[in-house]
């Protein structure tokens, strides 16, 4: 199973990055075989819509489950019309760790946006 992480730097010992939309990189993740590969979010310094910018760009990846800290409205609704379960990271430091922990089922998985949306907001 391939999942998708939010993380401030490459690699499986990179810190989480809490911010779906706005976050820095994706780390792609195979859980069984821990392989993974990097993108740069391209939704990150959007003017606006990060959220849906940052939820296209996971769509090509093939993953069953994406994992940050929040999920906004419209990449909650983005996500899960594409089937993309969605996790928080809780506690976790590391993406190694939210790994460890989403294999064992002990990440909180979420059923409505996390935080209000920013559209509207001067």
């Amino acid at each position: 199973m391939r999942i998708v992480l939010t993380s401030t730097s490459p690699g499986l010992e990179a810190a989480i990055d809490p911010r779906f939309g706005r976050a820095d990189y994706f780390l792609v993740v195979d859980i069984d075989t821990l392989e993974w590969e990097v993108h740069t979010n391209l939704g990150a310094n959007a003017a606006g819509g990060a959220g849906i910018k940052a939820a296209q760009c996971i769509f090509n990846f093939n993953v069953a489950a994406a994992i940050s800290g929040e999920f906004g409205p419209n990449a909650f609704d983005a996500l899960q019309a594409a089937g993309i379960a969605m996790y928080r990271y809780g506690d976790c430091r590391t993406a190694s760790q939210a790994i460890e922990r989403f294999k064992v089922g002990q990440l909180e998985k979420i059923g409505a946006p996390t935080r209000q949306g920013h559209h509207g907001r001067g």
